[in-house]
Order: structure tokens, then sequence, then C-alpha cells
């Protein structure tokens, strides 16, 4: 029955003791089990189709605005619904309901005239929820709990709604609190037991309702839980107003939420990782409701309850979840299936500290200040009384302009930005407003933690109103007394910033060390115990005064305050120390160079005692060690008052030495250089235009250079170690290098002719024979291994390598150890380098490692390609060499490696660091596998993924036995196909969210534009190759009946099975690794996907094979042209042209050829997400690691006799680009990893495959659970 207004007055109020006891209530259960939360109010509403006449209701009838869709006025117009739907969710199992007044503030309602309203629609929404939680507590005995759910409101503080005027705001933060507080006073009046901030997509609104809530709580009412629950926006993993999550909570944590979550905007799935990283940086409980998936074309949800559930279930199993519930699209149903799944997992338990001994800080990301933290650099510039470019701007409102000031400091190195607007000409509340406005519309400055700084209370409190993140107060003091002191440290406090205490008193400013010390001490306890401040959130500032004035009292400041941040960090835990370090050089005003050494020698010291931060000047301070001699000598005197006479020998160093001798070379237009800057920027830019004629202008030199090889060693060089360090910084691209290369060969080509011609006059000068000259860094073999032909990584390796001046001696693929070892030997390699892809070639590094070692070669040896691991490195390859193995990441990294192995000064640290690294890996490694528990075979048979046969539909029969060949398939036809992200993964473009993925990539800021120039001239080449038929894609389909028995599937010639052999049959392995104890996941095998023997059922299993031909001859025409730039381009097409006919040939079996989804509709992107029923696993890859199962496939549809791709002696296919695997029609099947197996299931696939155990092994090697020697 629904609430009357009599029942809904005349609820009884809690008592204060139980309010107050609520928190531990709550706490005690989530300790317990998973808490559910309700599903979609919205969802709900829609479906009654509600007119205008009902939103209005009789006391709204004449109301002048359209009040449909305001949802939150049913609950005094038809409060019977919102009551209903209440104890539908109730019912459904749900814990805690919330009240109906998402956008029940004066704010949102003003769109509906209806601002007025505010306290009354939340008192009554809130006595709603609480009569149907009382009723359904009566009517089951579970207590049920009303959350006071408290919206984001329309409009956003930290977002300006005009692009024209990014420091605009439609509404300000103390207008917020406002609207909040009358919110929730509605709410506690109608006695909810618990207060949500939810939706949260900007944290400014978030901390305005923090704020109002923490004003109620200390003033007016009995504290009740806070859960607070932002909204990432999308995969980016931000909100809509820039934060990341770790930032998110941080910037929220001073309001000691019980709970900490996510809900909307996203499904269970995509919030995933958001809910994980929240988790990772709280102490508080966590809260998900995800929506019903993501919405379909029209707006609507069709996530299923039990997919849904499914998703929240492994939340709950993986320990991520205490609280969970749904958001859009959710229904009683949702709520039901959740409520079920979840009641039987165990609740995520907090960390009891995530951040011990840590200050953390946040803007848009997290920043954390901790033991082992470097200095922190506060940049100092924007501040109107240090910057006179700053203060001008900032006078003449010109605002836009001085947000270059604050990103000249973010990019010169400041990890926070002080910002101080003190001025007697400026409305200081006004300009901090305005400033920290501005700062928010700047992504890239905004990032970093803000200190507000200032002497005027108002203008602190104006700054953090303008602040989503956690900023830091500069400053507060005792100055004023205690009273004064405290009341501003509670208000900062409650806007969630850190805070900086100078060392002031009632009596003064402290100069002696033991003044800075007790008043330190004094404010320490005051904060910590009178303020509750973590005292992580203190800041000290014993005052950095000038020295060097020549007043002797002056003399020992900068000793002072050295040795009171010794005394503080090691008698106040958790607090941090920071001062202004531009005070302590005032004396030397104008004298810039003696200024920032002075700052150098004095942090230095300081930061040795404990100096974790300062306000400086990012970017120009010196490093201790580059300071001149007699310069930092005079420093040092002056800093610890050594000597009488300092100030004035400073004074005569800076007139003799003019501003330190600072000198700064500018060239606007480069052609305008000297001829070594010219080379040099040529090749960092990769201009081939002029550098034959430079080269030739500096070999003439022979003053410079009266040898060729000292243009090589000088200026190409350097230019190259240039482009080495910016490639390895990842600020230039792999296609940038490549044309860096062909400037270097180009500058080279011309200069080998004259070297040639010196070397021949030398010998003949001196009867030698021998080779005298070596223009290389170092020599490397490449090969990739016996039995693999993939070589695209390895020639990317060995073009960076060649651009920083290595020579390459490249062996190509297949390549047989004898061969290696010997042109090694020949070409007096300093370094190999193994390449391979497939899991065969891991075995075939093993035995070239074994020879090495045999034939005493003491060559180190580089290990790379996909495959391989810096594990399987450590454990397999390097015990079996004695000299350097090293497993190579990726490119970049070579560099450094083959530099510091060449390098007599750290070759032998390097060495000795990578046998300790490698030496800790393999113990990992041992004891994972002591550690790793795992189910017999017949354990994990049994527990096998169940298929019930006959209650499903007949299984559709392809359309015809056998194969099918492809001569020449339409290669026009595959482009659309084409999966671009690998194809900028192998040139090393990797985008960052949200533009990692293709088109996407081509808007990022740092790989986006060369992106584009690698795309378009793909597109060219593709177009090129296709027109002119220089490629060409051939493959091969297949269909035969099949049954599975066990873990095998055997193949017949007919569906009658007449002849009761089969004609094939393909072994499975399945998964032994022993799951979590709470998981009902099957052991899955690939058979499992095929109808059993005795099932009766007839089933069908497929199998293809395609390929792109026509490679390797344009290689070598490429080669000839020495063109690696397209070399790396044609494998990197054909190989995405392979995958792209794999992926258009899997649609066209489901669609035509087996037609068991004949009417699919999927656009790529879903194709590329597996939206489709089926799969096509191949032998060599998770589902099914051994290769020898292709051996099966070519002999059952002759591959290579009806297409010409062949298999290698270690099963790699021929040509390399090629794809092939089988194809399975169960709508269940899915992709999995059979992971580690053990010894009993490799003895028993042995023998159904009538192979000898070594052999398996060998074969499975990467997947045993297991020693097999």
């Amino acid at each position: 029955m629904s609430p009357t207004l009599h029942e809904l007055t005349g609820q009884r109020q809690q008592s204060n003791d139980i309010k107050q006891n609520l928190k531990d209530e709550i706490e005690s259960i989530l300790q317990e089990r998973i808490m559910v939360l309700d599903g979609g109010m919205g969802t709900m509403i829609q479906q009654y189709s509600l007119t205008e006449e009902a939103f209005r209701g009789q006391e709204f009838k004449d109301h002048p605005k359209p009040l449909k869709g305001n949802n939150d006025l049913l609950s005094i117009t038809q409060s019977d619904i919102i009551y209903k739907i209440h104890k539908e969710y109730l019912l459904s199992g749900a814990d805690i309901i919330e009240t109906n007044t998402f956008s029940s503030t004066s704010i949102a309602q003003a769109d509906y005239g209806l601002e007025h309203l505010a306290y009354r629609l939340n008192k009554i929404s809130a006595q709603v929820a609480q009569k149907a939680a009382n009723d359904i507590t009566a009517q089951t005995g579970d207590k049920r709990y009303v959350a006071g759910a408290m919206g984001p409101t329309n409009k956003t503080l930290s977002v300006s709604p005009s692009v024209e005027k990014p420091d605009y705001r439609n509404v300000s933060f103390d207008e917020l609190v406002k609207a909040y507080t009358e919110q929730a006073k509605g709410l506690l009046d109608g006695g909810v037991d618990i207060m949500l901030v939810e939706t949260i997509f900007d944290t400014a609104n978030a901390k305005a309702a923090l704020f109002a809530l923490q004003n109620l709580f200390v003033k007016e009412y009995d504290p009740r839980p806070i859960f607070v629950s932002g909204t990432i926006v999308d995969k980016s993993g931000r909100t809509l107003s820039g934060q990341t999550g770790e930032a998110f909570v941080i910037s929220i944590s001073h309001s000691d939420p019980l709970c900490i979550g996510l809900n909307c905007a996203l499904g269970a799935m995509e919030m995933r990782p958001f809910i994980e990283s929240i988790g990772k940086c709280t102490t508080a409980y966590i809260i998900c409701y995800p929506n019903a998936g993501l919405p379909n074309t029209f707006g609507g949800y069709d996530e299923t309850p039990e997919v849904t559930a499914k998703h929240l279930k492994e939340f709950a199993l993986d320990g991520l979840v205490n609280i969970v519930g749904g958001c859009c699209g959710t229904t009683p149903a949702h709520i039901r299936k959740i409520a079920e799944v979840v009641k039987t997992c165990k609740p995520r338990i907090p960390a009891s500290s995530v951040s011990e001994g840590y200050m953390l800080l946040s803007g848009l990301e997290p920043f954390r200040i901790g033991p082992y933290t470097n200095f922190v650099n506060i940049g100092e510039r924007c501040n109107v009384a240090g910057s006179r470019r700053f203060a001008k701007l900032i006078m003449a409102g010109n605002y836009e302009e001085a947000l270059s000031v604050a990103k000249a400091q973010v990019e010169m190195g400041a990890q926070i930005l002080d910002i101080n607007v003190d001025d007697g000409m400026l409305d200081g509340p006004s300009a901090m407003s305005r400033f920290c406005n501005f700062i928010a519309s700047e992504p890239d400055i905004a990032k970093v933690p803000l200190c507000i700084d200032s002497s005027n209370f108002s203008v602190i409190e104006a700054g953090l109103k303008c602040c989503q993140g956690k900023c830091i107060v500069n400053s507060i003091s005792l100055k004023e007394g205690e009273d004064d002191f405290l009341g501003k440290a509670r208000q900062i406090k409650k806007y969630g910033a850190a805070v900086v205490v100078m060392a002031f008193d009632e009596v003064g400013q402290a100069t002696e060390t033991k003044e800075k010390f007790l008043i330190c001490h004094r404010a320490y306890h005051l904060l910590v115990n009178k303020a509750g401040f973590n005292p992580n959130d203190i800041i000290f500032d014993p005052n950095i005064l000038t020295i060097g004035t020549g007043m002797e009292e002056h003399n020992m400041y900068a000793v002072n305050f050295i040795n009171a941040a010794k005394t503080i960090k090691e008698a106040l835990p958790g607090a941090k120390v920071s001062g202004g370090l531009s005070n302590l050089s005032f004396a030397f005003r104008g004298m810039d160079a003696i200024r920032e050494a002075m700052h150098g020698v004095f942090l230095y010291h300081a930061i040795k005692s404990g100096m974790d931060m300062g306000i400086v000047n990012a970017g120009n301070l010196p490093v201790y060690d580059d300071i001149h001699k007699e310069l930092l000598q005079l420093c040092e005197d002056l800093i610890w008052n050594k000597d009488p006479d300092a100030t004035e020998k400073l004074l005569r160093y800076a007139q003799t030495h003019a501003q330190g001798g600072k000198k700064v070379v500018q060239t606007d237009e480069w052609r305008n250089g000297s001829v070594e800057e010219r080379l040099e920027y040529a090749l960092v830019k990769g201009i081939e235009k002029y550098v034959i004629e430079d080269t030739e202008e500096a070999r003439l030199n022979k003053d410079n250079y009266p040898r060729p090889l000292n243009i090589i060693e000088g200026p190409l060089m350097n230019g190259m170690k240039i482009v080495g360090d910016l490639f390895g910084a990842g600020k230039m691209f792999l296609p940038q290098v490549i044309k860096s290369a062909r400037v270097m060969k180009k500058a080279v080509g011309h200069l080998i002719p004259y070297m040639e011609q010196e070397r021949e006059e030398m010998r003949a000068l001196s009867g030698s024979t021998e080779e005298e000259d070596n223009p290389y860094n170092g020599t490397i073999v490449l090969a990739t291994v016996k039995g693999d032909v993939h070589d695209i990584g390895k020639n990317i390796v060995g073009v960076v390598l060649g651009c920083n001046n290595f020579r390459v001696i490249d062996l190509g693929v297949m390549t047989p150890c004898d061969k290696i070892l010997r042109a090694a030997l020949e070409n007096k390699a300093d370094f190999i380098g193994l390449s391979g892809l497939i899991t065969p070639s891991l075995d075939e590094m093993i035995f070239v490692a074994k020879e090495m070692e045999r034939l005493e070669i003491k060559i180190p040896l580089l290990i790379g390609g996909a495959t391989t691991s810096k594990t399987h490195t450590a454990v397999k390859i390097a015990p079996r060499y004695s000299a350097p193995v090293i497993h190579v990441l990726d490119a970049s990294k070579s560099v450094v490696v083959c530099s510091q192995l060449l390098d007599e000064n750290l070759k032998d640290d390097f060495f000795e660091e990578i046998l300790e690294e490698y030496e800790d890996i393999r113990q990992d490694h041992y004891d994972s596998l002591k550690e790793r528990r795992y189910l017999s075979l017949q354990q994990a048979r049994s527990k096998s993924f169940q298929y019930d046969w006959l209650a499903h539909p007949k299984l559709v029969k392809p359309q015809f036995i056998g194969t099918k060949v492809f001569e020449d398939y339409n290669l026009q036809k595959l482009v659309e196909y084409i999966d671009w992200k690998p194809f900028f993964d192998v040139w090393q473009l990797r985008g960052k969210y949200p533009n990692r993925g293709f088109p996407k990539i081509f808007n990022d800021r740092a790989v986006g534009e060369e992106a584009k120039k690698v795309y378009d001239d793909a597109q060219s080449l593709l177009k090129a190759l296709i027109a002119q038929k220089k490629l060409k894609a051939k493959g091969l389909v297949g269909f035969w009946p099949a049954r599975s028995i066990q873990d095998d599937i055997y193949l017949y010639a007919d569906e009658e099975m007449l002849s009761p052999e089969p004609i094939a049959k393909f072994f499975g392995l399945r998964q032994q690794a022993e799951k979590d104890s709470a998981s009902t996941d099957p052991y899955y095998c690939l058979s499992d996907f095929i109808a059993p023997l005795e099932s009766g059922v007839n089933d069908y299993l497929g199998l293809f094979a395609v390929a792109c031909f026509g490679v390797d001859e344009l290689c070598k025409e490429y080669e000839k042209q020495c063109d690696d730039y397209n070399i790396i381009m044609v494998k990197a097409l054909a190989d995405r042209l392979a995958e792209a006919f794999a992926e258009e040939l899997h649609e066209r079996v489901r669609k035509e050829f087996w037609a068991y989804c004949e009417n699919e509709q999927l656009e790529f992107s879903e194709l590329r997400r597996i939206r489709y029923e089926g799969i096509r696993p191949a032998p060599g890859y998770p589902c099914q690691p051994d290769h020898t199962e292709k051996v099966t496939m070519w002999k059952l549809a002759t591959i290579e006799e009806a297409t010409g791709i062949q298999l290698t002696e270690s099963l790699a296919m021929m040509p390399a680009s090629a794809v092939s695997g089988l194809y399975f029609s169960n709508p269940e099947s899915k992709y999995f990893a059979v992971g580690k197996i053990l010894k009993d299931q490799v003895e028993d696939y042995a023998l159904r495959k009538n192979i000898a155990v070594a052999e398996v092994e060998k074969w499975l090697g990467p997947i045993l659970g297991y020693d097999p020697e």
C-alpha cells in the first residue's frame, strides 16, 4: 500500500544515538558481505509512460512551465508510483535504495521554475523512500537503508559554458554550497541513513556538496555515512572535467567517505579497469553501480540482467567491490540477478593504508610526495611580486597571455604551480578566481596541483573554490594566535587542501634554529590534535631569509634553515619542509648567474637535511657539479658562513665574470648556421636536400677535418646521437628515424670513395693490407632463427642501430645456427641479435646459446621478438651461456643496450646488474612453480565446459563438405577489412587515450602527425601494389563432419560415418591451473565446442589457410634501391592483408559457406571485437599451443599443393604473411588460454598422438608447469 501524506509526515525520527551508530552498523555489514544498491529510477518511471498531466498532478496543474520529465517532482504528485518502485527494488534484494532526488537542488529545478520547492522535494522523497524501507524491513526482518541522492546539478565549476570565455562560469562554489545545503537539510529532515554524492562529472561540484555536508554535520545534524560516486565518461579513464580516477579519489578523500566508487556513463565491462584503479588508491569501501551496458543507437539499454550480473560477479570474485547495484537501464530484474550472484561472494577487504608517509595532491592527475620522491619544484613565476612579466599581464587584464607563464613553468619541470596575485592595485579574490578558472581551461597546466599563495585568507578561499584538485594553501601562521590559526586550518581542511605553515608566532618571525622548530612543533600538534589534520598534509616553511646583505646578524640564516629542516623531519612525523628560494639571494638582484648558483648550492645541502620542496624558478636551477669551481666555493662559504668576506668576494666575481659567462647562441634560419650545425639539423629533421653539398663543404675544410673519417666522428655522429636520444625518449618516431638514416647514408656514401682512396694511399705507403679504420660504433649480426620467417621487428632494430652508426649484418630469416656464428666471427661482431615470432623459435635460441658456449664464443647475445620475454630469456637462455644474454624489449632499447655493452667504463657494471636481475627473475619463476596449484587431468576433465546438445537447435550443415580453393582473391575487397592498429604498432607509433585506435591516432599530439604520414604512404603504396598486381592473395577453406571424444576432435569423410575410422584427428589440451575457489568457470578444451560422439548430434569443423604472395620479390627490388622504409612497409602491408583475408573469409563462412549466421550484419569495429558467433583458433596460439597440429591441417586439406603455403621444419608458414586456423560454429565457443599444464596431461597427450613424451615437451616447452630437465 502506498504511503499517505499523514503517514509520511508522521514517520518517527530515529533517535540520535542510532544515527551516530549508523556508520559502524553499515561498516560491520560491509565487512561480512557485499551489499546491494537499487537500480535506475528513471528507467522504471519511463515504463509508466506518464503524461504531462500526470507529472503536474492537482497541485501544479496551472504551473506556467512544462513539467514532464521532472522525475523528482513525482515524489509529490505521484508518490504511490515512487513508493512502488522503491518496494520493487527492495523485494528484488536491494539493501539500500536511493531517494528520488537526483535533480532536487534549486539549481536543477530552476529549469522548471520550481527552485522554491527544493527543500520540500528532498524531504518528501526521503520520507517516501524511508517508508518503503521500513515496510520491507518489517516484512522480511532484514534491515534496509535509504541513501539521500545528491546529483551533480546541470552546471559545472570547472568548465566554461562559453568557448569564447574560458574563465566564465555560470555557477559559483558558494551558490552550489547553498543549493546542496538546502537539499541535504531536506534529506536529513526526511530521515535518510546515508548521504550519497553521485554521478560526479566535475569534482569541484562534488567538493561543494561535501563542503555543505561537513558544515551541516559540525553545526546542525548528527553525521551520516558519506558515499561518493564519480563518473568516468569514456575509456580515457577521466571524468568530464578531466581528472583521472586516482586524482578524483585524492580530491575528495578529506571528507572521509565510507564508500567511494563509480556509477553511470559506462557498462560494467567498460568500468572494470577504473573501479580496479580506484580500489588500489583508497582505504574506503568500493561502490559500483554501472549502466546496463552502453546505450544503443536510440539511447536505450539492451544489456540483460544476466549479462550485467555476470560482470559484477566477476568484480566480486576478484575482490573489487563492497556494494553493487545498477544505474541507467537497470531494473528490479537486474538487481534481483545481481543480488543472487554476489550473495555468496566475499567482500573486498579495504587496505589499512595506501599512502603511509606520502602527501597526496592532485590537479587533473595525481601527485605523490613521499620518502623516495626527489625534490619537488613549485613553480614561482606566477607571482605578481616575483615576475615583472606576470604582474604586467595580470594588471593589464591579459589573463590568457599570463597562462603562457604558467605553461612555461610546467614545461620546465614545475610539479606544483604557485599562484600569487597579492597587489594593492588588484582585487585579489577576483584576480585569483579568474586566473584559476583560466588554468582549468588548459589541461597541460591543470594537470599539476596548485599552490594558492596569499597573505589574505579571502584570496586563498577564492582560489580553493575554483580548484577541483587537492591544492596546497600557502600559508597560515600563529602570528594572530591559536584561535585564528585553528579557524583557518579547519576551513582549509573542509576544502580538502594541504597547508603550508610559516614559522611565525605572536612574537614575530623566527630566525634562530630553536625558535623555528618550537613554532613548527606547536603548530604541528595543534593541526593534528585539534584540527584533525593528516600529518602528511602539513608543510612547514621555516623561513628562507636573505643572506649576503652585509649585516652580520643575517649571516647564519641559511645555516639555521638547514638545521631547522633536519630537526623538523626527525621530530614531526609526516610533515614536509618547503621554502621560497628566491629570498635567499635577494641581496644579489640583477646578478642572475650568482643567484642561481647560490640556489643550487643551498638546495644541494637543504635537500640532504630534509627539504622536500621549494618555490623555485623551474628550469633555472644549475646542477651542483656544473657550477664553476670558483663560484661554487664562494657560494659554499657564504651559505655556511665560513668566510666573513664572502659577500665582497661574490660581488667581485660577478663584476669580472659578466653574468657568470652565460652565452646563448640562437639561429633563426638553419641554413645560416655553421656547416656542423647544418649537418646536425639535417640529420635530426631528415632533410636530404643539402646534405651532399654540406658534407663536401666540411670535407674541403682540411683544417677542421683533415680526414673524411673526422666528419663521420664529428658532426654526423653528433647528429645521430641526438636522433638516438630523441628516439629513446619517445620524442622521435620510427619513420622520422628512418628518414634520418637516409640522410646519414647519403652523407657517408659521399665520403666513402674519399675514405677508400685515403686507405689505399695509406696502405701503399705502409705496405699493409689490414683495415686500419672502422667508422662504426660497433658491429651486430642480426638473424631470424632457423624455422622462422618473421623479420619486421628485426629489420626495425637494424634500421635504428644503423641510424646510430652501428654496422648491421642482416642474415635474413630461417638462419641456421652455424651460419649465424660464422658470420659473427668473420665480421668480428660485437653483438649477435636473435629474433623470432613463433614458439619453436625459443628452442632454437636456446640451441644457439648452447653452441656459443660450447665453442667458447664470448659475444653478447641479444634476444627479441614477439614470443620472447625477459622471463624466458632469464630462465631458459641465459643459464646456457656465460657471456651476456639480454632481452631487448623494443628497437629503441637496442641502442641503449649496445652502447652500454661497448662502453669500457659501463659494460662490467651493466652485465653485473643484468646477472643480478635475471637471477631474481629465475628465483621468482621457480617459486611461482611451487606455489601454483593445478588440477589433475582427470579432475580438469570432470569440470569441463558442459553444453546441452539436445536442447539447442539443430546445428547448421556447411554448404559443402571438403575444400574450396581461392587462387587469386580480390585484394581490393580485403582493404576495407584491414585492422590498422597493428600496422602502427609495427612502426612503434602508439597513441595515448583517447587516441589509441585507428583513426583516432591521427589526433594524438605526440604521434598523430607522423602516423598520418606513414598511413598516407601506406595507402599510396597499397594502391600501386594492387593496381600493378605485385601481390597475390591465395587461400583455402574446408569443412568436415566432426565429433569429439574427450579432449580430441575426430573428422569423418561423410556425415553418416559409413567408415568408422576418422580421416583426421585434432588433439586438444585442457586447462589445468586451478581457478579461484569461488569461480565456477569450467576448465576449457577446444573439443568442448564440438558435439560428443555419444550425443548423436551431427556437428562440423572447418579450417582455413590464407596468405599474401609476392613480398619477397618486392623486398629484393627495394633492397637494390637501399630502401629500408619500403621493405618494412610492404611486409607490414602484406601482414595486414593476410589478416584481413582471414577476417573477410571468416565472415563469408558465417554468412555463406557455412551459413550458420546468414543474417549477420556487423560493422568492422564489431568484427574486431569478436561480436560474432564462433571462433577461429590457430595451432600454436593460446587455445591450442601445439604447432604440430598444423601438420594435420596441411595433410587433411592438401594446403601446400592447393595454395603453395608451406610449413618450415619448425612449422612456421611460408610466406610469412600467412594465417591459418580452425572454424568452430558453436554459439558458446570462446577464446581461452590453456595456460600451464602438468606432466600427467603431457604423458596422456603423447599417448594419444603416439609420439614420445620428450617430443611433446619440446613443442610445448613454454606452457609446461614443471621443469622437464
